[in-house]
């Protein structure tokens, strides 16, 4: 059997963009029929949409406004391009944030992310992510059944009962939290019940630290790592190269400077913009909160796509600084005056049991000029005052943090 899904993922890089790019303007087109993507899209040309810079002149859509877009637009905000009476699912996630399942098969692209983990055709999958109104369990279920794959629908929760069905059924694959996966290991110990049929898994939403990777692989178990969310299902997975995560077919990345829809420059952490390529749930540069970085070149395991370095925190950075709420897009503001800066980053801590508020600025054009006009521009735009270092080029982290909230 080949090491890959299908020949898309070992496509050219170059043919992927333009078949992205293709079919962008009938997928905008599909959402702007949708009242809330007309209204937040306007009445741009879906036809001119073409390229990634005619992509990033559209305005973001953030995750974290969906709750209250939605309570004002019930159901979905305007946003679903399907009527609720022909949905085959309908999910709440914490938020609460209200999303839909149209029945299409795998239409959360997830039989590739299995597939990438070892996930193959006869496997018995136990899945232990949730099915309880959050579409994670349904997610991975429809990609497990995807490929063929029958499902173990446990759920996660009553690990007793649960380390009892795997003795009965051994399964050979789990999908759920690492951490999870380590107390049904352990309950297994503690019982006295055989678990080895156990010899995969894809697991994702729990950090999965070096520490316990190597101790579910001591177990016997080969355990990948998967980026996804309850709005796009599988977004980026590891796979045998284990140098990253790849990103999956179907979808536009964009990485952005938090707080903005501007692009980052390559390698530069920011915050991960998705437009997702399905006309029936389409998705524009919808702005998912989380922070990462692509990475250079391609997979040494021969899949094509863009790889990114995984999850790298959250854009979400704002601060209580003296009384007053500063947020990214005030430090934007501020870039966006001063074009001789190349990055800024607020750093926050405490002196003399006061907050302290030092602006540093990247900038080849150091001055006491630039100085107290980035002051004046700071204390317009945050209602504060701060201490301004004028930086070097490239001397500011790469963590796509524009806001290091230091104080202790």
């Amino acid at each position: 059997m080949s090491d890959h899904y299908d020949a898309r993922e070992t496509r050219d890089p170059a043919e992927r963009e333009r078949n992205l790019f293709r079919r962008l303007p009938a997928v905008i087109a599909a959402a702007q029929a949708a009242p809330g993507w007309h209204a937040h899209l306007g009445s741009v040309d879906a036809r001119a949409i073409t390229s990634r810079a005619s992509l990033a002149a559209l305005p973001v859509l953030r995750k974290s406004a969906l709750p209250q877009v939605q309570k004002e637009a019930p159901p979905f905000g305007g946003f679903s391009a399907v009527p609720p009476h022909e949905l085959a699912r309908l999910f709440v996630s914490p938020g609460p944030i209200y999303e839909a399942e149209t029945g299409a098969a795998d239409e959360w692209r997830y039989a590739r992310v299995l597939f990438a983990a070892g996930f193959r055709p006869g496997d018995i999958v136990l899945n232990c992510f949730s099915y309880h109104l959050t579409p994670g369990g349904f997610i991975l279920d429809a990609g497990a059944r995807a490929l063929g794959c029958p499902v173990i629908p446990a759920g996660p929760g009553n690990s007793e009962q649960i380390v009892e069905i795997i003795a009965h059924f051994k399964p050979k694959a789990y999908c759920g939290t690492p951490d999870f996966l380590k107390i049904l290991l352990d309950k297994a110990a503690e019982l006295g019940r055989d678990v080895s049929s156990l010899s995969k898994a894809s697991v994702s939403g729990a950090a999965f630290p070096p520490s316990l990777q190597a101790e579910i692989k001591a177990r016997g178990i080969d355990a990948y790592q998967a980026y996804a969310t309850a709005d796009l299902g599988g977004v980026a997975y590891e796979t045998s190269g284990r140098d990253g995560l790849v990103l999956n077919e179907d979808i536009i990345l964009e990485i952005l400077r938090p707080g903005t829809g501007d692009p980052v420059a390559a390698g530069e952490v920011g915050e991960i913009a998705v437009t997702l390529l399905d006309p029936r749930r389409p998705l524009i540069r919808f702005a998912l909160g989380d922070m990462t970085a692509v990475l250079p070149g391609v997979s040494s395991c021969g899949r094509s796509n863009t790889r990114i370095k995984g999850w790298m925190g959250r854009a979400d950075q704002t601060a209580k600084i003296r009384g007053m709420f500063v947020r990214p897009e005030q430090i934007a503001q501020i870039a966006r005056r001063h074009p001789e800066v190349a990055r800024l980053r607020l750093v926050v801590g405490r002196e003399n049991e006061q907050d302290q508020a030092v602006l540093k600025a990247e900038t080849a054009h150091a001055s006491e000029t630039l100085r107290q006009a980035l002051a004046e521009s700071a204390a317009a735009a945050l209602n504060l005052r701060c201490e301004i270092a004028l930086c070097a080029i490239a001397s500011l982290p790469n963590d796509g943090k524009v806001i290091a909230d230091e104080r202790h």
